[in-house]
């Protein structure tokens, strides 16, 4: 049994950092990001879709900039152990207003890098 776990460490740095990729809409700058928090075969899955990997995120991240211009989110509360994470979060549009709220779970390798987000928030 190893000793080492993502859970050795404060993963909300690493949850963090991933939020702040959903704000960004520069590819480079986002790419950036997901080099420090994500595994390049991540999974994301939320009521309106799954992906898996980089491109197919960041597909879905563009949808929604497209939908929600300088929407993101900011973490309410986050706990965590072993290799696993819960969030709660709210959404604000770019006038700072909340639409909507929600919870999220992550999962996390021996190194701390998200291998699978979870996102659970009502649909219209």
């Amino acid at each position: 049994m190893s000793t080492t776990t993502a859970a050795s460490f404060d993963l909300r740095p690493i949850w963090e950092t991933y939020v702040a990729s959903w704000k960004v809409t520069s590819p480079v700058e986002r790419h950036a990001l997901f080099t420090q928090c994500l595994t390049p075969d991540c999974e994301y899955r939320d009521p309106l879709v799954a992906t898996t990997g980089w491109d197919e995120l960041a597909d879905y991240m563009n949808q929604f900039h497209q939908q929600v211009p300088g929407g993101h989110f900011v973490t309410k509360q986050f706990s965590q152990h072993h290799d696993r994470s819960l969030a709660t979060w709210t959404m604000y549009d770019a006038g700072g207003r909340v639409i909507g709220q929600g919870t999220s779970c992550g999962q996390y390798n021996e190194d701390g890098q998200l291998v699978a987000m979870t996102g659970f928030f009502e649909t219209p």
